[in-house]
């Protein structure tokens, strides 16, 4: 069942997809068996985070990144999270609705998952279902965050690009970089370029994270200038995402990723506890070369087997 399940989504059959990612967002426990095969069957796509305040243009912005990639050839995959409905704990605000241009596009699949009371911006399952899109050979994968405020810095364990969209005259600039969420910024794009100030906001921009402390080991993010609407900068941002694919998948940054998704697993299955395992080094390994899912790893770590 679980082989027949790879070979569908291989396939490139959508409605497999659509059902799995139903399946995933759902809590369906049927899906931990085959979580293992799922994740090793991925071909490697890049994983692109998108955060940012509301109001920076962040969907707009997905939406014009996405036409820029079909024009290159590349199937996209795309992960909305919203907020929750209340009653039905369903997700409300559906980004897709921006993205309705590439609705019709085969090669183009978009999924909104409701947040479900998470906090950092992701859903739980968020990165089940970037994992299904990979089997399924999207890549890259784009995963637009809730947009709830500068606490959305979850999606840095799980990209392997983080895009921090940011509008000029929002006065978030201060505000983001004291909360740390431009500190996980690998690519900072200052949305809106056509407004009064967007050159200055980057200038500025620029100025703090060249002072900023909190990043001894990684290189100052790049701060680029976009206008969503007409698509003015978002070639060069598209060149920027893929050129920075290369340094995300350097084995240190590989491993970094994998332990922090390894210890995010660990919290949710053990409720924070410290767990202490001689083989943490080769699962972390094993995580980062993609012969072992985060769940499993975790889940071994608990039980002692490594």
């Amino acid at each position: 069942m679980t082989h027949g399940l790879i070979e569908e989504l291989a396939s490139g059959a959508r409605r497999p997809l659509a059902r799995l990612l139903t399946r995933i967002e759902n809590g369906d426990p049927s899906i931990r068996p085959i979580l293992p095969e799922l994740f090793a069957s991925g071909h490697g796509a890049h994983v692109v985070g998108i955060t940012g305040p509301p109001g920076s243009g962040k969907s707009t912005l997905v939406n014009a990144l996405i036409g820029e990639w079909r024009r290159r050839g590349k199937r996209v995959g795309i992960l909305a999270v919203d907020p929750s409905s209340p009653y039905t704990r369903g997700a409300i605000l559906g980004d897709r609705i921006r993205m309705m241009e590439h609705a019709a596009d085969r090669d183009v699949f978009m999924r909104s998952m409701a947040a479900r009371g998470e906090l950092g911006g992701l859903a739980a399952t968020t990165w089940i279902g970037a994992a299904a899109l990979d089997a399924a050979g999207y890549d890259p994968i784009l995963i637009e965050t809730v947009g709830a405020g500068q606490s959305e810095v979850e999606i840095a364990r799980l990209a392997e690009t983080t895009v921090v969209v940011e509008a000029p005259e929002m006065g978030d600039e201060v505000q983001a970089i004291k909360a740390g969420l431009l500190e996980v910024a690998d690519i900072v794009a200052v949305n809106k370029g056509d407004r009064p100030g967007a050159d200055r906001a980057a200038r500025q921009l620029r100025a703090m994270m060249s002072t900023a402390g909190g990043r001894v080991e990684r290189s100052p993010p790049k701060i680029m200038v976009t206008t969503a609407t007409s698509g003015e900068g978002v070639t060069d941002l598209a060149d920027a995402i893929e050129a920075h694919r290369a340094a995300a998948r350097e084995p240190l940054a590989a491993r970094d990723r994998a332990a922090s998704q390894v210890r995010r697993a660990l919290a949710d299955l053990a409720g924070g506890r410290a767990v202490a395992n001689p083989a943490w080094d080769e699962t972390i390994q094993r995580v980062a070369e993609r012969q072992l899912d985060p769940l499993t790893a975790a889940e071994r770590l608990l039980d002692g087997v490594g």
